[in-house]
Order: C-alpha cells, then sequence, then structure tokens
C-alpha cells in the first residue's frame, strides 16, 4: 500500500505597512518635497534668491497655489497644504485628490519611485540678469507647482523621507529611519 504525501503548505508572502509618511507618499495621497531650491541655476538658467516666494506666499496662501499634472491647468491633482522657505528652498506638502483618476496614476507613479519631479509656474516681479547670463529672481507670483517628470531644477524633487537634522537626532531615531528607508527600498 502506497502512503499518500501531505499536500505542500501554501505560504502567501507576508506585508507589512507602517504608519505615517516614511516613503516618498502615503495611503492618503500625501507628499512633500523641494518644488525650488535656492542659489541653484535650473536648466533654463533661473536661479531662486531667498525670500522670492515670502509675498506671494503671504497673498496667495497654499489654498492659492494650485497642484497640477505636467503643468496642465486642466490636470488637476489636488491641494497644496503649506509651503514654507527654509535654507534650502521652497519646501511644499501636497495632498493629492485620490477621487480622481489622474490623482490615482500619480499616486502609483510617485510611490513606484518614476515620477518624483516638482516645478513651479510663476510670474515673475523682481529679476536681474548677471554678466554670464544667469538671471536672479528675488520676487516672484507663485501660480502653481506641478507634479512633473522632469524638473527644470534638477533638485526639486518630491522627498523620499523627510530629512533628518544629524545634529538633533539621536543614534536610535537615526538607526531606526534608515532602517524603515531598506524596508520601503531596498
Amino acid at each position: 500500500m502506497r502512503r499518500k504525501l501531505p499536500e505542500p503548505i501554501r505560504m502567501e508572502p507576508e506585508r507589512k505597512q507602517l504608519s505615517g509618511v516614511l516613503g516618498p507618499i502615503d495611503g492618503e495621497g500625501r507628499f512633500e518635497g523641494y518644488a525650488s531650491l535656492f542659489g541653484v541655476p535650473d536648466l533654463g538658467g533661473d536661479i531662486i534668491e531667498p525670500g522670492a516666494f515670502s509675498q506671494t506666499l503671504a497673498k496667495r496662501g497654499a489654498a492659492g497655489v494650485r497642484l497640477l499634472w505636467q503643468h496642465d491647468p486642466g490636470e488637476p491633482l489636488g491641494v497644496w497644504l503649506s509651503f514654507r522657505e527654509d535654507e534650502y528652498g521652497l519646501r511644499a506638502r501636497g495632498c493629492l485628490s485620490l477621487d480622481a483618476r489622474r490623482a490615482r496614476d500619480v499616486h502609483a507613479l510617485i510611490g513606484s519611485g518614476a515620477v518624483d519631479g516638482l516645478s513651479i509656474g510663476f510670474r515673475t516681479e523682481r529679476a536681474r540678469r548677471e554678466a554670464n547670463g544667469l538671471r536672479r529672481i528675488s520676487r516672484l507670483d507663485l501660480w502653481e507647482v506641478s507634479v512633473v517628470t522632469f524638473p527644470m531644477a534638477p533638485g526639486a524633487r518630491v522627498l523620499a523621507a523627510p530629512p533628518v537634522d544629524t545634529r538633533a537626532a539621536t543614534p536610535l531615531a537615526e538607526a531606526i529611519r534608515r532602517a524603515a528607508a531598506q524596508l520601503l527600498h531596498p
């Protein structure tokens, strides 16, 4: 008599998710990044100076700046929650409206790392041309910030994780941040 072997055990892969924003975008569509960098020439030869956004943000606030796909006014994606100027540039926090098809597509693209550029749409209010041809913009009127494939300012990107101030971080906090980043982006 032949003995019947037991069926192999089929195991489904286990998936674990951490709450909060550790990757480039969370499940609710919230993300952050730098829409513009100070003192760095973009591909068009513009340099944005610190303080260039202060008047427009005081006038419009985050609610008055549109969140678009590829600078297309017919492709709104959601809303900007906040903007602030820091020592690096214009830091932006936004939320995609996941009830909209394009926003769901962009959510997937940001989440997979296929798209991570941010780009500003503005009208120049005060600028000066330098002898080397670069234009220094000291004041502008910000109309929109778009999620784009190729940003004019190559460093203007959705952040993979909020930067850690290493002067204030404890070794344990830094180890946890590195481990979480490795789990999310092996």
